[in-house]
């Protein structure tokens, strides 16, 4: 699994702006080493940018953490419905505070059982 870990703007020109990829490398030297690539252009190797040796690409997960949290609580939601939805033993109760609804006044005309 390729995983950035953070996603960057890298602002090319007034009016032109790329998003970039944070990914993740380890020296054997020196080291984590993060480098920043445009999204899927992230090398197996790059070159140690303090000893020059060669830092091999370490994958890791994304940074979902840095996710909207109610955005996040309803895909969780959403994926436990999918397979495990909520059992119901009962109707759910009226809220308190509000009528029973009036009966229409033409259903008085109509034959009772």
């Amino acid at each position: 699994m390729r995983g950035p870990l953070v996603l960057s703007l890298e602002i090319i020109s007034e009016n032109e702006v790329r998003t970039m990829a944070r990914y993740a490398y380890r020296c054997p030297a020196d080291g984590d080493v993060e480098v920043g690539r445009p999204i899927g252009t992230a090398p197996s190797s790059v070159p140690c940018p303090t000893c020059g040796g060669t830092s091999r690409r370490v994958i890791t997960a994304p940074m979902l953490g840095l996710a909207d949290p109610s955005r996040t609580a309803l895909i969780d939601r959403t994926e436990a419905t999918r397979s495990e939805p909520a059992v119901v033993s009962s109707l759910p109760r009226r809220p308190a505070g509000r009528p029973a609804g009036q009966a229409d006044p033409r259903t008085r005309l109509l034959p009772r059982p």
